[in-house]
């Protein structure tokens, strides 16, 4: 008797990195609760530089921190099995076309929360 075909039993849930523009930031946290309740690991960004914060007051600093974090978001995409783009009204900057565009290089599968 031929053997069933069984597929490996998942080790844990799917991770999904949100990308798009701080300027959407309460789209962005409305995703995270969806993709969180769906049972996934939602990989975000942390910093919205929209805000005033002392950590980027000065412009040097946050012309810094801003690389930086561009850098670490790319490093969230390397992790995450799928990109969510949060793109209300069909917006996408250029930083989130980056992202989109590395993210194709890796194979990564791409979902948008709006029609592009």
């Amino acid at each position: 008797m031929p053997q069933q075909a069984t597929r490996p039993i998942p080790t844990r849930p799917p991770i999904v990195v949100l990308c798009g523009s701080t300027a959407h930031w309460d789209q962005l946290t409305e995703a995270a609760l969806y993709e969180t309740a769906a049972g996934r690991i939602v990989v975000a960004p942390g910093c919205n530089m929209n805000q005033p914060h002392a950590l980027w007051s000065d412009p040097v600093r946050a012309d810094r921190i801003k690389a930086m974090l561009d850098t670490l978001h790319l490093r969230k995409i390397d992790l995450a099995d799928d990109v969510l783009v949060v793109n209300p009204g069909g917006y996408i900057g250029d930083s989130t076309r980056r992202e989109i565009d590395y993210a194709q290089r890796l194979g990564k599968p791409i979902r948008y929360t709006h029609p592009v």
